[in-house]
């Protein structure tokens, strides 16, 4: 008989926050644990410009929540600790839960910076029951690595995912198909994954306000009001069917890339533009540790219907360079993207050279050699003295950025210009 397939789904609870809170502590053991306190991750406190990515249970506890304003979160709670985010310091936390991952199964899909599925199909008989596996992860992560997670245990991705945003934080859900009526039918139908606050109004003005009102409804009903493919997933998805595959991540050394799923939909060129000079420079870090370069460039979006757009080009000569990447990238967006909002941005390179020597580039300026030394010379400062100590300006100022891009919108539109740092 075939083996039915067990998938678990690894949720970090508040992740830039708790990342934020055990970097701080491991520099000072008695500073202040953010998670223990009214706090949030996103913008700056003293202007009150941009949002919440990540907020503690004490400010959950006013009512705070992620991707709100700051100024309405500080309204609800005046005392509010907020903290800028650090993009590269999460990655690095990030990779190091994947590599504790590892240990449990080759299957691993990371699906965003804080979240990742394990296919233990064919390995959870080394481990034990599905339930104390899970534990023992938990357990281990914060032992090991400082912060906790949720984990969803489930016989496919969709109904694992569900599972590990159950009752939070540190906790072990399961998912199994009979405990859908009980467990994920009952819930509101914005709890299903891929239901948005527009295809949730527009299901509530008909009458479907639970996931198993989803489940029992026509199908035909569904794709009339919001189309065939988005109201046939959805009817699958609230009935518990997801026949997709963990993904297989790419093999070592035949590409780079990193992506980020946003707190929020991101609709406007320069905003996109600054999330990919983020990604251009871990890429490029990681490149350039590595000692090999590029020749081609992907940008990946994925909008808030789960379509996934990408776009690619090839390089005129290999390259570690963060500037380079990133102008590359940045060209690749404005060719390719229709303004659709988009709620995952990724970045990829491929055809890796990992030869000792590299073609000359005839068209070399000498400030474009002084920024590749400028980029190694970074690199440098942070595996010493690490990945915060030294930062973009435009990274500290992103959030001004952000709330004044609406009236540079329709001017760099038309220009097709990147967000320059």
């Amino acid at each position: 008989m075939e083996r039915q397939r067990l998938i678990f789904h690894i949720d970090v609870n508040s992740a830039f926050l708790s990342w934020e809170s055990v970097y701080r502590l491991s520099k000072d053991p008695h500073a202040i644990d953010l998670r223990t306190i009214p706090s949030a991750v996103g913008g700056d406190a003293k202007s009150r410009h941009g949002i919440v990515l990540a907020k503690s249970v004490p400010a959950k506890q006013y009512g705070i929540s992620t991707a709100e304003p700051l100024v309405s979160a500080l309204k609800k709670c005046p005392e509010l600790t907020i903290v800028p985010s650090r993009f590269d310091l999460y990655l690095e936390y990030s990779e190091k839960l994947i590599k504790l991952l590892e240990e449990y199964t080759p299957d691993i899909e990371k699906f965003s910076i804080d979240e990742a599925f394990l296919d233990m199909t064919e390995t959870i008989h080394l481990f034990g029951s599905p339930t104390e596996t899970a534990n023992r992860i938990r357990e281990r992560i914060h032992r090991e690595l400082g912060f906790t997670v949720n984990v969803g245990i489930a016989p496919n991705k969709l109904l694992a995912k569900m599972a590990s945003d159950f009752e939070k934080p540190d906790k072990t859900h399961t998912l199994f198909s009979s405990e859908i009526p009980d467990k994920m039918w009952p819930l509101p139908l914005r709890n299903l994954f891929f239901v948005g606050s527009s295809a949730a109004m527009r299901m509530e003005k008909i009458g479907l306000h639970t996931i198993g009102d989803i489940a029992s409804c026509d199908c035909s009903i569904l794709k009339a009001h919001l189309g065939d493919k988005y109201g046939s997933l959805i009817h699958r998805y609230a009935n518990g069917i997801d026949d997709s595959p963990v993904e297989e991540r790419e093999p070592l050394n035949k590409g780079y890339g990193n992506s980020i799923t946003l707190p929020q939909d991101i609709s406007d060129y320069p905003t996109a533009c600054q999330v990919l000079l983020a990604l251009s420079e871990t890429v490029g870090a990681r490149l350039r540790e590595n000692h090999v370069r590029c020749s081609c460039v992907c940008v990946e979006l994925k909008d808030w219907q789960f379509h996934s757009h990408s776009h690619q080009a090839t390089l005129p000569y290999a390259t570690d360079s963060t500037t380079m990447i990133y102008q590359k990238a940045c060209q690749l967006l404005k060719e390719f993207w229709d303004f659709t909002p988009v709620r995952l941005i990724g970045l990829r390179t491929s055809r890796i050279d990992e030869t000792d020597f590299h073609q000359m580039n005839l068209f070399e300026t000498e400030q474009s050699r002084r920024m590749n030394a400028l980029e190694k010379a970074v690199d440098s400062i942070r595996d010493k003295y690490g990945v915060d100590s030294i930062k973009r300006a435009s990274f500290l100022e992103k959030d001004r950025v952000v709330d004044h891009t609406v009236s540079k919108k329709k001017h760099l539109k038309q220009k097709g210009e990147p967000y320059q740092p």
